[in-house]
């Protein structure tokens, strides 16, 4: 039987009675107070998830960027020190082997953040490419992460407003971290990277000034409602980055590890797409369900600020426009659904 890992906020997730449940290998809050409640705290005010669990990797040294640039689907050379972007790293079929974040401390100094179960397989992979003056590092157990989202994050904080995707130090009640101005909810928002050790009581002041618990229940259906993909759901190592609606950040003028199959996917077009829809009757998709004009379900759940049921899935390309009719099989009764435009939820239109 495996033995579950956990995060250095572990007993303050004990603490206030969180439900545990395994993810990815650790032991994680999925809620506190319930999935629902967590869920409109983050689209109206703010919530903390602790997402110490994923991964972080330092890639550093005189041949760090030709070595990234050599490996990830983005240009590297759009951004600068103090700047992040959102990336992946391929295979040599064009397939994601993970969606990440790498951040540019300096020009020749990088972190990685990655997701929790690629946390190895990330690290292997670099590894296993690198360059002469270039060295990849393992840091993850050196760090704590705790995301605080929502509309009143900054200010809950006492944080100043700064670009997405840029990172800074900072001093939250004397505790120093990095903040950066990323995340996972479609919301505004910090992701604070903190040393381990001072993780729990960081964790304490965050909650100290008004922010809600949140767990991993929650975080599925924020990041669901704004359409971001989940990797081992909507994106894989089987899966090409142009089907998944994710050519934005291929650089396909550039040579990296499979950008060859995705020129061709591109220029050809993909057999079929990853589309977001809605349910037009009762009925809750979930992943694994089929979709009977072909394909399937990879997310799907209640959306806890529309109040119906919504999912993501890969349909024939011919099915991908908004508007497009759909039937989800809900345990064995057919469900008429519609595709339409990402994301399902925005403020705007609420």
């Amino acid at each position: 039987m495996q033995t579950l890992l956990r995060t250095p906020l572990y007993d303050r997730h004990l603490a206030v009675g969180a439900r545990l449940v395994p993810f990815a290998g650790w032991e994680m809050p999925v809620q506190y107070e319930g999935v629902i409640p967590e869920h409109r705290a983050v689209r109206t005010d703010a919530g903390a998830f602790d997402v110490s669990h994923m991964g972080e990797l330092e890639v550093e040294g005189p041949r760090a960027r030709e070595l990234l640039q050599s490996l990830l689907s983005n240009d590297l050379d759009r951004i600068g020190p103090g700047q992040a972007q959102y990336t992946l790293l391929t295979n040599e079929q064009g397939g994601i082997v993970d969606d990440l974040i790498v951040y540019e401390r300096e020009p020749d100094r990088f972190l990685l953040i990655v997701n929790a179960s690629n946390r190895e397989p990330d690290f292997e992979w670099l590894r296993e490419r690198e360059l002469p003056e270039s060295e990849v590092r393992d840091v993850s157990d050196d760090h704590a992460l705790i995301a605080v989202q929502g509309p009143r994050a900054l200010e809950r904080l006492g944080l100043p407003d700064a670009p997405a995707f840029t990172f800074a130090g900072g001093v939250i009640d004397g505790i120093e971290c990095v903040v950066n101005r990323t995340g996972y909810t479609g919301e505004e928002g910090v992701e604070l990277l903190v040393d381990s050790e001072r993780a729990a009581e960081l964790w304490d002041r965050v909650l100290d000034r008004g922010v809600a618990p949140c767990g991993l229940g929650a975080r599925d259906t924020l990041r669901l409602e704004v359409c971001y993909p989940l990797h081992g759901n909507e994106i894989s190592p089987e899966t090409d980055a142009i089907s998944a609606g994710l050519g934005w950040v291929c650089a396909l003028d550039r040579q990296f590890t499979g950008v060859d199959p995705l020129r061709r996917i591109k220029e050809n077009g993909p057999e079929r797409r990853l589309v977001a829809f809605v349910m037009d009757e009762g009925g809750i998709p979930r992943q694994g369900m089929a979709i009977a004009e072909g394909g399937e379900v990879t997310s799907g759940s209640h959306s806890p600020m529309l109040e119906v049921g919504i999912g993501l899935g890969y349909v024939p390309a011919e099915l991908a426009q908004p508007g497009s009719e759909l039937t989800i099989d809900v345990r064995g009764r057919a469900r008429p659904a519609r595709v339409v435009k990402k994301p399902i939820y925005s403020r705007e239109e609420t």
